[in-house]
């Protein structure tokens, strides 16, 4: 075993994460987990994965749910076509696997929303399958470690980093069932952890697995890594070169484009208009008050409608930031003096405040409802 992994196993049996809710789980929660973890902290994700895991406990009700089910769930937790792949993966599931997670490495990387580092991850979580990932933590982690310079966006980057996975793999034990196997320092013959094995498997890449997740989220943060609590500080290269706060290379700096929108809050009494956004695009799939590039739009667009004003107030802006612009909404709040008898446009509906809280709907449409 290489000295690399046996320390990261090492230190993850004492001191890793073992509470987390999916640890030790079946497939579909790993899988589950392992999508909402991806640009979201832990502490985030365990009170939404708890809600789902309730709500759809296993592939044939997630896939029974609809669409607007499965993001009501999902609100708030961004990156909502997370959500809506994991609903079309599950389906698919359903339809093409009898509703059993595939073992296959090849089909798990087919479905919906899973690219080579999750599908890896689930292989090693749930069956223990010797495959490296490569995640944001874990390109920090090897990064430093390896002492790999470049932006691991940039393709030939990302590939050593992926060398690198690879080649830092423990090698697969051997043992017989219900007795299992000891692995060896990388210096001498000095057996130092056990690990059993389950019909014939060990869970050591499992474990090792963890300690890079673990690792990358705890020790070797973004700012101010924890070296001195690090297992593999004595050759990483970052700490050897003094180059902690170099590595990795961070992304190359770009004007963050700034957008507008207007949301228009058109309400009767305790009623508010929503309408159902595209399936593609910012929030696709999601409930949304009817939203312009501007004032002069939004006007426009409600003259036009026939609907009658009781009277409207302008509410106080905000800016929500996604990962590549920052949306500067303004929300025009109209009291209509009747409500039409249909909700005017296809896709669209009137809801009461509290129940619209409930819908599937992003967090800055969370916001303005909570402020009414």
């Amino acid at each position: 075993m290489s000295s690399f992994a046996f320390r990261l196993i090492a230190w993850q049996r004492s001191h890793g994460r073992h509470d987390l809710p999916w640890q030790g789980q079946d497939a579909y929660r790993v899988w589950l987990s392992e999508i909402m973890l991806q640009q979201t902290q832990v502490a985030t994700v365990i009170p939404y994965y708890q809600r789902f895991v309730a709500a759809f406990p296993n592939i044939a009700a997630l896939a029974a749910a609809t669409e607007d089910e499965v993001l009501a769930h999902w609100s708030g937790l961004g990156y909502y076509a997370r959500g809506r792949n994991l609903h079309k993966a599950a389906r698919i599931v359903a339809e093409r696997f009898g509703g059993e997670f595939p073992r296959r490495f090849e089909d798990i990387v087919e479905l919906p929303g899973i690219g080579r580092s999750t599908a890896a991850a689930i292989c090693a979580l749930a069956w223990h399958e010797h495959r490296a990932i490569l995640d944001g933590n874990v390109k920090r982690v090897l990064a430093r470690y390896c002492g790999i310079e470049g932006w691991a966006g940039e393709k030939k980057i990302e590939e050593q980093l992926w060398q690198q996975a690879e080649s830092l793999l423990p090698p697969p034990c051997r043992g017989r069932a219900g007795v299992g196997v000891k692995l060896l320092s990388s210096c001498d013959s000095t057996p130092i952890l056990t690990f059993p094995l389950q019909g014939g498997r060990d869970d050591s890449i499992a474990t090792y697995t963890q300690a890079l997740m673990d690792m990358g989220a705890t020790v070797c943060v973004r700012s101010r890594p924890r070296c001195a609590a690090c297992p593999v500080q004595a050759d990483c290269v970052a700490v050897q070169t003094d180059r902690t706060a170099q590595l990795p290379t961070p992304r190359p700096k770009k004007a963050v484009p700034e957008r507008h929108a207007v949301f228009l809050l058109l309400m009767h009494g305790s009623d508010i208009l929503l309408e159902k956004r595209p399936g593609s695009g910012i929030w696709g799939g999601l409930w949304c008050p009817p939203q312009f590039e501007d004032e002069v739009a939004a006007r426009d667009w409600f003259l036009r409608s026939g609907m009658e004003a009781r009277g409207g107030e302008k509410l106080k802006s905000f800016t929500h930031v996604f990962t590549h612009f920052k949306l500067h909404i303004t929300p025009l709040k109209v009291e209509l003096a009747h409500k039409p008898l249909r909700a005017g446009e296809p896709g669209s509906v009137w809801l009461e405040v509290g129940e619209a809280l409930g819908a599937a709907i992003p967090t800055p449409v969370r916001k303005v409802l909570e402020q009414l």
